[in-house]
């Protein structure tokens, strides 16, 4: 991993190597920016909430499982650490939910609902559905984010869920769940039909394997693709008809 960030960090750039308007504007806009929004308190306060939560939970981990802890039990605390996603990670979704104002939102990985909430926080009118494989943390998730409106939460498989969503499409699908390769590929696959114009997927963790990185090429290959933007620990894919296919790495 550290040798995949020096790499990154060699050849990726800020908003100065970026000749794309589209990217140029979410770079500056989004990226950047560096207004203290109120949401943050709401955002750090969760996070607060779950990291104070020892209960112990049983887990049925349908995923690749965690390079943290190998265990089948986790406390609400670890999961809250290394599971969910970073403040700073929260922050950027809440901003990317805002910027391209996501109206129908898909989440793969629900884990104890701090990127779920960053999502919700960035369009609260936004119709959202989040998928968790663990039952238990799920609960946990439910418990902790209280009655959101427009906030379906489904447990189970995620090919079954997918293949049974009765949305036509989504403007957002944050790809959190199962980090393998094959998975990853598949789930992109079936999502590719509810994909628009303005679509944004959003990939966590493109460097945690091998294959995933071998996944995130694929995907970044893929004719329906245009523009994707690496920033190391995402990959975010859009699918723009009117921009010339091209990649970029930036650094945050």
């Amino acid at each position: 991993m550290v040798k995949q960030y020096i790499k990154f960090l060699l050849k990726s750039t800020n908003q100065h190597g970026v000749h794309s308007p589209f990217v140029y504007d979410l770079v500056t806009q989004c990226f950047y920016d560096s207004k203290n929004y109120p949401e943050y308190k709401q955002l750090k306060a969760y996070r607060k909430t779950l990291v104070a939560n020892k209960q112990v939970l049983e887990i049925s981990d349908l995923g690749a499982g965690s390079k943290v802890s190998a265990n089948k039990t986790r406390a609400v605390s670890s999961l809250a650490k290394h599971s969910g996603s970073s403040f700073k990670r929260s922050k950027l979704l809440f901003r990317l939910t805002r910027y391209f104002q996501a109206k129908n939102i898909l989440e793969l990985g629900t884990s104890v609902g701090i990127a779920t909430q960053a999502l919700h926080l960035g369009n609260p009118d936004a119709m959202m559905t989040s998928i968790e494989g663990c039952p238990n943390i799920s609960n946990t998730a439910k418990a902790h984010l209280g009655d959101i409106k427009n906030l379906q939460l489904l447990i189970g498989d995620f090919d079954r869920h997918i293949d049974q969503l009765e949305q036509d499409s989504f403007d957002l699908v944050f790809f959190d769940g199962n980090h393998s390769q094959e998975a990853t590929l598949r789930y992109f696959e079936k999502l590719l039909p509810k994909a628009h114009n303005d679509t944004l997927f959003i990939f966590d963790d493109i460097y945690w394997s091998e294959g995933m990185t071998a996944a995130w090429e694929t995907i970044k290959n893929h004719p329906e693709v245009k523009v994707t933007v690496d920033t190391f620990f995402w990959g975010l894919v859009f699918f723009r008809k009117e921009q010339v296919k091209e990649h970029f790495r930036i650094r945050l």
